[in-house]
């Protein structure tokens, strides 16, 4: 792959760490197959934020769970590719797949109070990890581990001997990103990390975020319908609806120059304190039926511009030239 500079010469542009390649996923129901994910194509580079945007049951979530194979069933991968350095990771043996977790891939799931176990101390849930990993690291040494990362996100060492109900949300959730650190990943995958956290601890989530991004490296997959968080910390966004990928953009290119109506709709919901808030805006419509999709573009039946071609053909997902994808008949020609 190439790119091309301001001074007009070619640069080899670098290989994504980590690759989703035409990703459909299935949960067969009794009345049919729900089509939860769909044709999905996304790259992530090496010390990338990427935001995965949209409305409760478009897939966002069920696309961060597949990257680690945790597609529960009746759930299955109906077909495609998920590459991580250049290997499938729907292809390994279950070995390397769970030595993949936490090493190289990492999730930091919603809910952090329901992600630890109420039984055990925090220290515990970091030795269970480091030994699962590495079994024959001595106990004072994965100790030792845990003690310098928590004391890196904040967290007194002392804390390593308390329960999950003894510590705060801000904290627990800090808790579930050292977990997810502490085998020192390429990949972190968030999963709505600030749904249960307030405004104020919601901000110094994000200046963590930033922060331990730029110390370990890491490429952040950020899945949330939070526009506002996704604007404070991702390089590229992706807007998906229904299953399916409706516009791929820069930050700056979804929030200021949006393609497509869905990605316009998103935005406009969001409420702005300059505005008088009796006059929110709202998107008419509810989200698709994904057993029995509409015909053409999925968002056509919400559309206020949608053309009489949207309701028979689907558009195809589009790669302008200033980088950006985006599925909509809008917009019909690459320019």
């Amino acid at each position: 792959m190439t790119s091309e500079t301001e001074t007009g010469k070619v640069q080899a542009k670098p290989e994504p760490i980590l690759q989703i390649k035409k990703l459909c996923i299935d949960y067969p129901i009794a009345i049919g197959t729900v089509q939860a994910v769909r044709d999905v194509s996304i790259d992530l580079y090496d010390g990338e934020a990427l935001g995965l945007v949209g409305e409760s049951g478009c897939g966002k979530s069920t696309l961060g769970l597949a990257i680690l194979d945790l597609v529960r069933e009746p759930g299955k991968i109906a077909s495609g590719e998920i590459l991580y350095h250049g290997r499938d990771i729907l292809k390994m043996p279950k070995a390397e797949v769970l030595a993949l977790r936490g090493q190289g891939v990492a999730m930091v799931f919603q809910n952090p109070l329901t992600s630890l176990n109420p039984l055990m101390k925090i220290k515990d849930h970091f030795l269970e990890t480091i030994q699962q990993h590495k079994p024959d690291i001595l106990k004072k040494d994965a100790l030792r581990m845990t003690a310098e990362l928590l004391e890196e996100l904040g967290i007194d060492k002392k804390r390593m001997d308390d329960y999950p109900h003894q510590l705060s949300g801000g904290m627990r959730q800090r808790i579930m990103i050292a977990l997810g650190l502490i085998m020192n990943p390429d990949i972190i995958i968030a999963d709505e990390p600030t749904t249960s956290l307030d405004v104020i601890v919601e901000a110094g989530f994000v200046d963590l975020l930033n922060r331990l991004r730029m110390k370990f490296e890491l490429s952040i997959i950020l899945i949330t319908h939070n526009l506002g968080l996704v604007a404070e910390i991702a390089d590229r966004i992706v807007v998906m609806y229904g299953g399916k990928i409706m516009e791929e953009g820069t930050a700056e290119m979804i929030f200021h120059r949006p393609y497509h109506p869905y990605t316009a709709g998103l935005i406009n919901c969001v409420p702005n304190i300059d505005v008088d808030q009796a006059k929110l805006t709202t998107m008419a419509g509810s989200p698709p039926d994904l057993v029995h999709p509409p015909k053409g573009c999925r968002f056509q039946p919400r559309c206020p511009k949608a053309l009489e071609r949207c309701a028979v053909e689907e558009p195809q997902l589009l790669t302008y030239r200033d980088g950006r994808r985006a599925a909509c008949w809008l917009y019909p020609e690459e320019f």
